[in-house]
């Protein structure tokens, strides 16, 4: 069981949140380590896997004229997915994942360039704003690697805007991270 998907689920239920998840380059790992974690339908709502561009438009919402011009691998992509599938299936937050795995690069993106996101209620933003928040990652290693640490990050950066709510923290800037093996 991963620590990370049972401390977001801890912290969701503690505070009376839900959860939901747009999954691209992660297929579904994400959801899978969320729902392996007992009580995770106390604060799960559920997930989308949009591994194509236009399930990106059309059912998260991503901004088509965006996706035409950066493709799917941008961190804007990745807050307007995150964004959409919280409104789409009513939740307090929401989470995304989208980059690339390999084996080849895509949309002119190296393997291993992955951005995940969150969005939610961030304290003293309106929901009218977006108040997302997104990482930038570069990941090394094998395309196991990079979607599993990707799934890790994209955990951790909820987590850490979970807690830091809870003791008052501001909101961090968008991170640059290395990661994987």
């Amino acid at each position: 069981m991963n620590p990370l998907a049972t401390e977001v689920l801890r912290l969701l239920t503690a505070r009376g949140e839900t959860l939901a998840v747009a999954e691209s380059l992660t297929g579904g790992l994400v959801a899978a380590e969320i729902t392996a974690a007992p009580g995770a339908s106390q604060a799960f709502r559920g997930s989308v896997t949009a591994y194509a561009t236009d399930v990106k438009r059309d059912l998260l919402g991503v901004d088509g004229t965006l996706l035409e011009a950066r493709g799917a691998v941008d961190p804007q992509v990745a807050a307007q997915m995150a964004a959409g599938v919280r409104k789409a299936l009513g939740a307090d937050w929401g989470l995304a994942t989208t980059g690339v795995a390999g084996p080849e690069p895509q949309d002119g993106k190296p393997i291993g360039t992955v951005f995940v996101a969150v969005d939610g209620p961030f304290e003293g933003v309106s929901d009218e704003l977006g108040g997302g928040k997104v990482a930038s990652l570069r990941l090394n290693g094998d395309r196991a690697e990079i979607r599993m640490e990707s799934v890790r990050s994209v955990l951790a950066l909820l987590v850490q805007e979970l807690a830091g709510e809870q003791t008052g923290n501001e909101r961090a800037q968008d991170t640059e991270q290395n990661g994987g093996t």
